[in-house]
């Protein structure tokens, strides 16, 4: 499959340190409740640590056994799916549909006011970007 943004392998090696490179191209699994993002709660956006392209809106985010989890990317167009079976199962494994980077799996035992889905995603394959704060509008509250 073609995506927008292309490297080698080498490439990925020389723009990712080491353990992003295992969770994003090699499709190693952070252990649960080890990630950065897990506990966290500041407004932004959350980006592919490969691509930068935006993934998820801190608003779907909640907590989940697994880490940080989402109940829906901010287009379905920017992730993908595919069956996983390894590790004697069926799995659903959640790319980014703009490099191809592994970010985790889906779930359908999300909450069910916030559509019923887990996306639950590495916190090392993900990037905060924070919300800006208007400066003027924070100082008239």
């Amino acid at each position: 499959m073609a995506y927008k943004v292309e490297r080698s392998e080498e490439e990925w090696r020389q723009v990712l340190d080491r353990e992003s490179y295992r969770a994003l191209r090699e499709a190693v699994t952070e252990r649960p409740w080890s990630g950065a993002y897990v506990e966290n709660t500041e407004p932004g956006v959350y980006l592919c640590r490969g691509c930068d392209e935006v993934l998820f809106h801190s608003d779907t985010k909640f907590t989940a056994q697994c880490g940080p989890a989402f109940s829906y990317p901010v287009e379905p167009a920017v992730v993908e799916t595919v069956d996983d079976r390894t590790q004697g199962m069926i799995r659903t494994r959640v790319r980014c549909a703009s490099c191809g980077s592994h970010l985790g799996y889906l779930f359908e035992d999300g909450p069910e006011d916030m559509g019923g889905w887990r996306y639950c995603i590495n916190s090392i394959a993900l990037q905060l970007q924070r919300a800006q704060v208007d400066e003027n509008v924070a100082a008239q509250r």
